[in-house]
């Protein structure tokens, strides 16, 4: 078994070979009061990864009038399997724009009584970053709020703001430590884009009274997710190198992620407050690798100790300020402690103040993974 949260370090799970299964879902006391059945919900991203897994639990917490923006490029099959299971065809609008297009935002917004904002941009460059993730999410805000009908804007952020420099080894992370004060030096387009949409949502919040909820998943991990997560090692070099090995992950199975962004959404109370989502289990990464492949893809890898790594990127960095850049700084040392420093993960403040509990364990959520298919 894999160990809770209080407990140590874990091994690797034993293998299942049948999917997950789930109880049902119970939204607290209140939801329905705050947030109808037939009131209008926008999610953004809804045909990604996490974004179809919301709009399973919404209609199966019986929200039907629902909304779901997508890039006009974007593949359907997944949200569309999602609708045809609920036999939702005739009631899901699925519309396509941009959202750094303000009439796309605008009529997007239209009559939304809740707005999930899980759409993110991932360029490579700081400029592209800021456009695609801060500029949409403004459009957005500004659009929703001027509709009048808006009671909660979910904005989905990440772990990675975070910057566990003033940690002590091994000390607990939760919505209280600081976040990154310099990505530039962490060479990290995606977290100062992420960083810059907090800040605008916390100053619609101060200034325009945006009813604003903040949610940060950790490492979102399940069926259909590409690629391991960069905390776990790196896979730039022709073989698969883990970092460290005795960290611990924030490890979210994307099903309890969903869980918790769709709680986010309905549940009064909780305006302009921040939630880290990580589940129970301490999962270290040795473990979550020597688990993924031997259960769902194997293939080689070779191990660099923390302070090695730690070390190798204090040199990248000072290499990379000697060829002027020539090198770019993909490893250095703020990247190194964000990433892959022994750390713990606090996910109370989720579990008291939504009722929210992870209802796939690791272990029945590598079976999944191992078989293919979602719970």
């Amino acid at each position: 078994m894999w160990p809770k949260a209080s407990g140590g370090f874990s091994a690797e799970p034993a293998e299942l070979s049948t999917p997950p299964t789930r109880p049902a879902l119970n939204p607290p006391t209140g939801v329905r009061d705050f947030i109808p059945p037939s009131a209008r919900i926008l999610i953004t991203g809804s045909n990604g990864f996490i974004g179809a897994r919301l709009v399973d639990c919404l209609l199966a917490a019986g929200h039907a009038n629902l909304r779901c923006f997508v890039r006009p490029s974007s593949r359907l099959d997944r949200l569309r399997a999602v609708c045809a299971r609920h036999g939702a065809e005739a009631t899901v609008e699925i519309m396509s724009g941009d959202l750094v297009a303000r009439a796309d935002c605008e009529r997007a917004a239209a009559g939304a009584t809740v707005v999930y904002h899980l759409a993110a941009g991932f360029d490579k460059s700081f400029a592209g970053s800021f456009m695609s993730t801060a500029l949409a999410t403004r459009n957005l805000i500004e659009a929703s709020l001027a509709t009048g009908t808006l009671r909660r804007f979910v904005n989905i952020s990440t772990f990675a703001v975070y910057s566990n420099r003033s940690l002590p080894w091994g000390g607990v992370l939760d919505e209280n430590c600081p976040l990154e004060d310099s990505p530039v030096e962490r060479h990290d387009a995606y977290c100062f884009g992420k960083l810059k949409q907090d800040e605008l949502v916390e100053r619609y919040g101060r200034e325009r009274a945006l009813p604003f909820v903040t949610l940060r998943p950790g490492t979102v991990f399940g069926p259909g997710k590409e690629g391991l997560s960069g905390r776990v090692g790196i896979d730039t070099f022709g073989i698969f190198i883990q970092v460290g090995g005795s960290n611990i992950l924030p490890l979210t199975y994307v099903d309890n992620c969903a869980e918790a962004i769709f709680l986010a959404g309905v549940t009064p109370g909780i305006d302009g407050e921040v939630f880290n989502i990580v589940d129970d289990e301490v999962v270290t990464a040795r473990a979550f690798l020597r688990s993924y492949q031997r259960q769902v893809r194997s293939f080689r890898s070779v191990r660099v100790p923390y302070f090695a790594a730690y070390l190798l990127s204090a040199f990248w960095e000072k290499y990379s300020r000697w060829s002027r850049g020539q090198l770019p700084p993909s490893f250095n040392r703020r990247r190194c402690r964000a990433e892959w420093k022994k750390t713990r993960f606090s996910n109370q403040r989720l579990r008291s103040r939504l009722g929210w509990r992870p209802r796939v364990s690791v272990h029945d959520a590598f079976a999944a993974m191992a078989a293919g298919r979602g719970s």
